[in-house]
């Protein structure tokens, strides 16, 4: 099992940067070979992640977000920074379900090539239009895709709307991506950047707002804002406790013969018991309880 509360961003063309985003504590680390590296310096940066990948894994795993399909850069990229193995591939931009199956085959192709176990390259869509919010539910079916992430920069500028602290012109989009998961039974979907790096209140504001909405993380732009990010979307004590006394309740009343069980005057059945113990697995995994 693995996590993506945080998932933080490092460009592609700055080796310091994407060896100390390795030792933040995030997540996944993604090595953006898209807008954060200038057309002229394409090329530069790809062979720079491709080196990257070649190098011993320092504990989070390592995306690469390539350029968009409709570039003369996809082809290349994909090609390159395949071969050093990377834990998933991030496609911008994307709008529908045909044009990431597309490339979901190429993956399994280029796994069956370099020797990869086949479905070990995560395929990650990054919906960041209208039309992308629009097909996000035949684009969270495609075979391979097991999360979807949300880019409201480019969204609002796509709909022609102001990005605002409130968050109010994405609550559509980002219920739209939460529901989509859920029906293809896929990962929940990670949450925008919160673009204002020195506002952690606001930071955190949002990622409560996203987690209540079905996200499993966040997008990162900047190191001081994982641990936060991870704080957010781990389970808290409180929810550790209750999921405790869910499940021994509950597991009482088996005992009695009963399928339902009652704990602080609420009904508990097994909708709520499987969410407790997802709550405490994920405790387990994270080295919150024994």
């Amino acid at each position: 099992m693995y996590f993506c509360r945080s998932v933080l961003f490092a460009p592609g063309i700055d080796a310091r940067k994407m060896e100390k985003a390795q030792a933040t504590g995030a997540d996944v680390v993604i090595l953006d070979l898209e807008d954060a590296v200038d057309i002229s310096r394409k090329a530069e940066a790809r062979e720079l992640v491709s080196g990257v990948l070649r190098e011993p894994r320092r504990g989070p795993l390592l995306w690469v977000r390539v350029n968009p399909p409709d570039t003369d850069f996809f082809m290349g990229d994909v090609l390159a920074v395949m071969a050093g193995r990377p834990d998933g591939i991030m496609l911008p931009k994307a709008e529908s379900a045909g044009e990431v199956a597309r490339v979901a085959w190429l993956l399994r192709h280029l796994e069956k090539h370099y020797g990869i176990e086949p479905g070990a390259v995560d395929l990650v869509p990054l919906v960041e239009s209208a039309a992308g919010v629009k097909n996000a539910a035949e684009i969270a079916a495609v075979p391979g895709v097991k999360r979807l992430c949300f880019g409201a920069v480019d969204y609002t500028l796509d709909m022609g709307v102001e990005l605002t602290k409130d968050g109010r012109e994405l609550f559509f989009a980002r219920s739209a991506l939460a529901v989509a998961s859920r029906s293809a039974g896929i990962e929940g979907p990670v949450d925008t950047v919160f673009v204002d790096i020195k506002d952690g209140a606001g930071l955190v504001a949002e990622c409560r707002l996203a987690r209540s909405l079905g996200f499993q993380g966040k997008l990162v732009i900047h190191p001081n804002q994982v641990d936060a990010v991870n704080n957010i979307f781990s389970p808290t004590r409180e929810e550790i406790d209750r999921a405790g006394q869910i499940i021994e309740v509950f597991d009482a009343a088996l005992a009695r013969g009963s399928g339902v069980a009652q704990l602080n005057g609420k009904l508990i059945d097994k909708p709520v018991v499987e969410r407790a113990r997802k709550v405490l697995e994920m405790a387990r995994a994270l080295g919150l309880v024994d």
